[in-house]
């Protein structure tokens, strides 16, 4: 294969598929040429170049509201709540602690940041409590969301499977996306506040920054197209 092969393959390829299959040809043909496979890299001097990522979308109220019937007991409800309200990621919800939870304060801790408990996951958790404390009301369990097979087990949190299952992984990560742009919409496309509120790091929050900012200049009715790719 030639660099001119390479070059009329990927001609024939748009967007991430491009981005996508260029990464993988030059990790492959630079492993075969460290592995003396190969005399000459195909891929060299060819760029990846950026990737454009598609216009991050808002969620309409229809699939909010989906989300909403669908969180038929304690535990989903209080799980859709920190994803959509705090924009919490999976292993973070599994990983909280009953410490973590200072309802007198009204205060919450999420992966260290502290963030002001809001009236609705402050109810939500007032229920998951008491479902917890009927339950389970011997366990020695402190992580804040235990099940039938962890409330045994003093050291065992939620398993980040067992979350996503509850409340369903693409509903939730929409939802967290989702809260990550209405802040971005609401307080103006500033990545250091986005960086700041949520912890993203500083690639992360200029995408959102600069989809929400796109958002903003758009005219009514005419949101700028594209598909939603999962952000970090």
């Amino acid at each position: 294969m030639t660099r001119d092969d390479v070059l009329t393959y990927i001609r024939t390829l748009h967007g991430h598929q491009r981005h996508d299959q260029l990464v993988a040809l030059r990790s492959l043909f630079t492993w075969a040429k460290r592995n003396g496979l190969i005399f000459r890299n195909p891929t060299s001097r060819i760029k990846v170049g950026q990737y454009e990522y598609a216009v991050l979308q808002p969620l309409v109220p229809e699939q909010v509201d989906r989300s909403v019937a669908a969180a038929t007991t304690p535990a989903t409800r209080l799980i859709l709540a920190f994803a959509a309200v705090h924009a919490a990621r999976v292993a973070q919800i599994a990983s909280l602690m009953l410490d973590d939870v200072d309802l007198g304060n009204r205060r919450l801790t999420i992966a260290g940041r502290v963030r002001p408990l809001d009236d609705l996951t402050r109810k939500l958790l007032l229920d998951w409590l008491e479902h917890r404390r009927r339950r389970w009301p011997n366990t020695a369990n402190l992580h804040l969301l235990i099940n039938n097979q962890t409330a045994t087990r003093p050291a065992a949190p939620a398993t980040t499977g067992s979350v996503p299952r509850c409340a369903g992984r693409t509903r939730q990560e929409r939802l967290r996306v989702d809260r990550q742009l209405e802040e971005a919409l609401t307080h103006g496309p500033d990545p250091l506040h986005l960086a700041e509120v949520f912890g993203l790091d500083e690639k992360t929050a200029m995408r959102y920054a600069d989809s929400a900012r796109q958002l903003l200049l758009a005219s009514p009715g005419e949101p700028p197209g594209g598909t939603v790719r999962e952000a970090e």
